[in-house]
């Protein structure tokens, strides 16, 4: 077994994807026609969107949905990059809210936390060095 996908249910699929490619330089693999699913190009593991509407057909008893008014769901994305400080200005710069600025941990790593404009959080981090 490998792992596929993380699928993010957000409100407006293409405007998260514009998010992501413009805040985390992912490009875009594929939006579907009606614009309810996308993918990013994120290496091995697809990074996908899909639509509220999309959410609602495959679980008819509802789920809880990602936003950002709440606090930030148990549960975050996370990107690994050599300068936390240039990724983070660059999230900021797209429509992110700062959680926490670049801190470097007692084990030598530095990391951040954003949410995205759709609620999702994501950690920016630098390789852990072992």
């Amino acid at each position: 077994m490998k792992f596929g996908y993380t699928i993010v249910y957000v409100k407006n699929v293409p405007s998260s994807l514009t998010f992501y490619e413009k805040a985390f330089g992912f490009p875009l693999r594929f939006l579907h026609e009606a614009g309810d699913y996308g993918e990013l190009e994120t290496g091995e593991t697809t990074l996908a969107f899909a639509s509220h509407t999309l959410g609602s057909s495959n679980f008819p008893a509802g789920y809880v949905a990602v936003n950002s008014t709440s606090k930030p769901l148990g549960i975050e994305l996370v990107f690994v990059t050599q300068s936390v400080q240039e990724s983070h200005k660059a999230a900021i710069s797209a429509g992110a809210v700062e959680v926490s600025p670049p801190e470097t941990k007692p084990w030598g790593q530095v990391v951040s936390y954003v949410r995205c404009p759709e609620g999702t959080l994501i950690e920016l981090c630098t390789p852990v060095v072992g």
